[in-house]
């Protein structure tokens, strides 16, 4: 049972319990039906999100540009609805977007060979700016109502739609990384893409199918934020990109690749979502809460390449 608690797994389960005690404790409200559920719908599109960036890392890939897909996704709902376009149909649109934007970065990053760091960066920018285009300085909404009923109401018993589709993505993307032979592909590439590619496997393959999964998953996420709020502006997602990542290498996914599980990445998301609806809850500002996020993710490397500095000096001692 303590060796549990020696594992990275281990300790985030801890800290998870210490953040929920705390909140229970610091904030009376916290523990109400309503507050668990906007401790994930305030936040969902982020850990959708997150789920997809998981299976990124640990390829040793980055993808720095999901935020700037959400809002170019969000922002071309809202000009096509307001166009006229059928809301339905602008959905889809903006799916095919998603794949546009993932396609995109595949090519530059597994065919041209380019550091996604670098191509996903100069998208990040590239795409945030198509959005403002699109809706420029103005607010878009007057969306259908089943459109917001679909960002706002209960779907099944009182799980809102985008909680419902977390759950189900967990599940197949946990699944995919840990239990099939492509999820296998991604460790082993992660690891070492050169012996992987020596060893017959497709690498451009695979980091294409990510790159695409990324960008299509960005795009839903886009699409549930603009359902949401009911309305889309330009800057809609600006910064995401800073609490998707911390989340997953708090989780334990290494920032270098072919280590991580989505274990890890779920009490990471817990612990994250806590501490923000804790601040929120004590009157803690939003700048201290993004402070305090940019301070995990600062620990969330520099914590274990300290540990396994320490593990090496012991063997060698």
């Amino acid at each position: 049972m303590m060796a549990r608690f020696k594992t990275w797994e281990g300790l985030l389960a801890l800290l998870f319990l210490a953040t929920f005690a705390g909140n229970v404790v610091l904030a009376p409200e916290f523990l109400t039906i309503q507050n668990q559920i906007n401790l994930f719908q305030l936040s969902i599109e982020k850990i959708i999100v997150a789920l997809v960036m998981t299976l990124i890392i640990i390829n040793a890939e980055i993808d720095l540009s999901v935020a700037s897909v959400m809002g170019l996704s969000a922002c071309a709902f809202g000009y096509l609805v307001t166009g006229g376009f059928p809301a339905a149909g602008a959905m889809a649109v903006c799916l095919a977007v998603g794949l546009v934007a993932g396609m995109i970065n595949a090519l530059l990053i597994a065919r041209a060979g380019i550091p996604s760091l670098v191509v996903t960066l100069a998208m990040l920018i590239g795409f945030r700016g198509f959005a403002r285009v699109l809706v420029k300085d103005q607010s878009m909404g007057n969306f259908p109502l089943w459109v917001t009923d679909l960002g706002q109401d209960a779907l099944v018993g009182p799980l809102p739609l985008a909680l419902v589709l977390f759950l189900v993505l967990l599940g197949a993307l946990g699944i995919l990384l840990h239990r099939t032979g492509f999820g296998r592909q991604i460790v082993v590439i992660g690891t070492n893409a050169e012996v992987a590619r020596f060893s017959g496997l497709n690498v451009a393959r695979v980091k294409t199918v990510l790159f695409l999964m990324s960008g299509f998953i960005a795009a839903l996420a886009g699409l549930l934020y603009a359902a949401r709020l009911g309305s889309v502006r330009g800057d809609a997602g600006t910064g995401f990109e800073l609490d998707i990542i911390t989340m997953v290498l708090l989780g334990g996914v290494s920032i270098f690749g072919g280590k991580g599980s989505m274990t890890g990445v779920v009490l990471s998301i817990l612990i994250i979502l806590n501490l923000r609806n804790g601040m929120a809850l004590t009157n803690i500002t939003g700048h201290i809460q993004t402070g305090v996020i940019g301070v995990l993710l600062i620990a969330s490397v520099l914590i274990p390449n300290l540990t396994n500095d320490l593990r090496a000096r012991r063997a060698k001692a």
